[in-house]
């Protein structure tokens, strides 16, 4: 069997003091990808000096600078279309991976060549907080492929959950998925995720193979307390979920829940319009309710007691080695 080929693209602007964890991260990886791709967005800082140190002395690195700032979406979204490999994977400038992550993804995506992609257990930590936590746990035992209808099954049982900084996507289906659309902005990762993932089925490996640093300032949570910007957003979000091209994963993500991530704005959208109550399933009102429930919970809870309730409940499980 061929030895299938990975391109990682790494997005960067401004994140200097962290991307040498990122990169050390992935060159110490036992499978190495055929190519590394670091997009300077026009930092300001002392980044482009650090990508060109690595440069010298890595040549499988490259870096393609912009004249302008283009943003996350388009970077990652030229790598998409441009990356040599089979697969690819696109992690933020201040990610750190877990050894193993590359090979053992890789391997069960070479047994599995219909699935879309392949996740891990996310190890999410809130640096402005302290709190640290697994996303993704339970959704099987081992190494696995999990068809569209498992998929499902793991929603109702609030198991199922995709962790994007560790999915590498095999880049011919997400190409003709349509990549990253612009439009969805911080949500454009789950949208891309879940369609390719309940149409083609995702692989999974149950290890927390990459780390995620959440940042207070982040596109992401930035980007939410605009109120008005994020219910256009997601009344967006909606029609391309209930367009003819997605029929045939609509049901699959109404049944399983998994809009729950979009919380209390989510909620009140699918009340209001009357055309998209439909989507209101008891796994929905469940999984939302308590996820708005878990949200308000850690804006006063202490970190000492938030990472003692992550362990008791299922929220971490053993690192690799431990």
């Amino acid at each position: 069997m061929k030895r299938p080929t990975l391109s990682v693209i790494v997005p960067n602007y401004n994140h200097g003091q962290y991307l040498p964890a990122c990169l050390d991260s992935i060159l110490s990886q036992s499978w190495q990808s055929d190519e590394l791709v670091v997009i300077d967005d026009a930092s300001t800082d002392d980044s482009v000096e650090i990508i060109q140190s690595y440069v010298k002395r890595y040549p499988q690195i490259r870096l393609q600078r912009n004249e302008r700032n283009q943003g996350v979406l388009y970077n990652v979204n030229w790598g998409m279309e441009n990356g040599i490999g089979d697969f690819i994977y696109c992690p933020g400038a201040d990610d750190v991976l877990v050894p193993g992550l590359f090979e053992k993804s890789m391997r069960v995506l070479a047994d599995h060549p219909h699935a879309a992609l392949c996740c891990s257990i996310g190890d999410w930590r809130e640096l402005s907080s302290g709190l640290n936590w697994h996303m993704g746990v339970g959704m099987a035992e081992r190494p696995c492929y999990l068809a569209p209808e498992e998929l499902v099954k793991l929603g109702k049982r609030n198991k199922l959950f995709i962790p994007s900084n560790t999915a590498i996507f095999r880049r011919e289906v997400v190409n003709q998925t349509g990549k990253y659309d612009p439009r969805l902005k911080w949500h454009s990762d789950w949208f891309l995720l879940y369609v390719t993932g309940f149409r083609h089925g995702i692989c999974y490996v149950p290890e927390p193979l990459a780390i995620c640093n959440i940042h207070a300032t982040s596109y992401f949570q930035r980007g939410r307390r605009d109120a008005a910007q994020y219910r256009e957003l997601l009344e967006y979000l909606l029609g391309r979920l209930t367009h003819p091209e997605n029929a045939d994963v609509l049901p699959l993500i109404r049944d399983s829940g998994a809009l729950f991530v979009c919380g209390m704005p989510m909620l009140k959208l699918l009340l209001r319009r009357e055309e998209y109550r439909r989507l209101l399933t008891p796994t929905f009102l469940r999984r939302n309710l308590w996820y708005i429930t878990q949200l308000q919970l850690k804006r006063f809870t202490p970190a000492f007691l938030g990472n003692l309730y992550f362990r008791l409940c299922g929220y971490r499980t053993r690192s690799v080695g431990s």
